[in-house]
C-alpha cells in the first residue's frame, strides 16, 4: 500500500499566512485601481459635458451658460424650457439639456417649490461616480466656473443695474486655459477639514455639509465686492472650492474641452494649515478662472 502524504498544522499554517500576505499586498493596488478606473469614468462625464457646453454657445450666439438665471419678481419669467420640459431657474448643467439632447431630470419642475427637491434621474453623465450620492439639483456634485463665464445674478440694484456677469462670448475667452467646471465642494471648502459635515441629498441647506451649493464653483481670489458661491451667504468662510476626491486630485475640464486631474495649489488656490480653502492672500490667483489667463478680479456685484 502506497505511503499517503498531507499537510501538517504548520504547513497549513504557513500556506495560509503566505496567502493573507499577499491579499494585503495586492488590496491596495486593487483599491487604487478602482479609484483610477472611476477617475476615468469622472473625466468621460466632463467631457460630455464640455461638448454641451459648446453646443449651448454655438445654438446661442456664441454665449457661454449663465451659472443660472436671474430671479425675476415675475415667476413665470423664471421658467424655462429645457429640451424635455419646463424647469424653474434652471441651473448650468440642467441648460445644456435644451441644446445637446442629454436631460438631468426626467421629469423637470416649473414649479419653484421643486427647485432644491429634483435629484438627477435622467442621464449617469451628470454623475461623478466617485461622489455617486451627489445628486441633488442644488447640492450638485461638478461646479461651474460662473463667475466668470456667466453670473446671470443680478446686481445689487435688482433688474435694473443688471446681471453681474452675463452675457460672456465663449470665443473671446482663453479656452485651453479657462476652467468650465470641476469636482467641487461648495460651501464647506471654506471650513476647517474638521468641521465639515456629511452631503445632504434632501437639497437642505448646511453650510458645514460637504457639497452645499456645490452647483457654483468660486474662483481660487476672491474680493469683498465680488460674488460668492451661496448669494445668500456672501463670505469668506462659505466660499466654494474644488473637490480633491480623486487621490487628492480634482477633474477638471477646461472651455476647449479636455480634462485633466489638478491640484488645488496647480489651480491657484491656497490650502491653510487647518484645511480650509483660504479666500485671498499670497499665492491664490485666478489665472486659471478669468478667462484672460491674467489674475483678474471677480466681476463686482454692486
Amino acid at each position: 500500500m502506497k505511503r499517503q502524504y498531507a499537510f501538517t498544522l504548520i504547513e497549513l499554517l504557513v500556506v495560509i499566512a503566505i496567502i493573507a500576505l499577499l491579499i494585503s499586498i495586492l488590496l491596495p493596488s486593487l483599491s487604487n485601481a478602482r479609484r483610477m478606473g472611476r477617475t476615468t469614468v469622472c473625466a468621460t462625464n466632463l467631457r460630455q459635458l464640455g461638448a454641451g457646453w459648446l453646443m449651448y454657445a454655438d445654438g446661442n450666439d456664441g454665449n457661454s451658460i449663465p451659472g443660472r438665471p436671474g430671479k425675476f419678481t415675475d415667476n413665470s419669467a423664471n421658467v424655462y424650457f429645457v429640451g424635455n420640459g419646463y424647469q424653474w431657474r434652471p441651473r448650468w448643467f440642467v441648460t445644456m439639456g435644451a441644446e445637446s439632447g442629454f436631460f438631468a431630470f426626467s421629469a423637470p419642475s416649473p414649479d419653484s417649490a421643486d427647485d432644491n427637491k429634483l435629484n438627477i434621474d435622467g442621464n449617469k453623465v451628470f454623475i461623478c461616480p466617485e461622489a455617486p450620492e451627489r445628486i441633488n439639483n442644488r447640492n450638485y456634485t461638478y461646479g461651474y466656473n460662473y463667475q466668470f463665464l456667466g453670473n446671470a445674478r443680478f446686481r445689487a440694484g435688482g433688474k435694473a443695474a443688471g446681471f453681474i456677469r452675463f452675457p460672456v462670448k465663449a470665443s473671446r475667452l482663453a479656452a485651453a486655459s479657462t476652467v468650465m467646471a470641476a469636482d467641487a465642494m461648495g460651501t464647506a471648502a471654506g471650513k476647517p477639514a474638521d468641521q465639515r459635515t456629511a452631503y445632504r441629498v434632501d437639497g437642505s441647506a448646511d453650510l458645514n455639509a460637504v457639497g452645499n451649493h456645490a452647483w457654483s464653483l468660486d474662483p481660487p481670489r476672491l474680493t469683498a465686492n465680488g460674488d460668492f458661491c451661496d448669494d445668500n451667504n456672501r463670505a469668506p468662510q462659505h466660499r466654494s472650492a474644488p473637490d480633491v476626491r480623486h487621490l487628492l486630485k480634482a477633474n477638471v475640464i477646461f472651455c476647449d474641452g479636455h480634462v485633466e486631474s489638478r491640484t488645488l495649489e496647480s489651480l491657484g488656490y491656497v490650502v491653510n494649515d487647518d484645511g480650509s480653502i483660504a479666500a485671498d492672500g499670497q499665492g491664490t490667483h485666478n489665472s486659471f478662472f478669468s478667462g484672460s489667463t491674467r489674475d483678474e478680479d471677480p466681476p463686482i456685484i454692486n
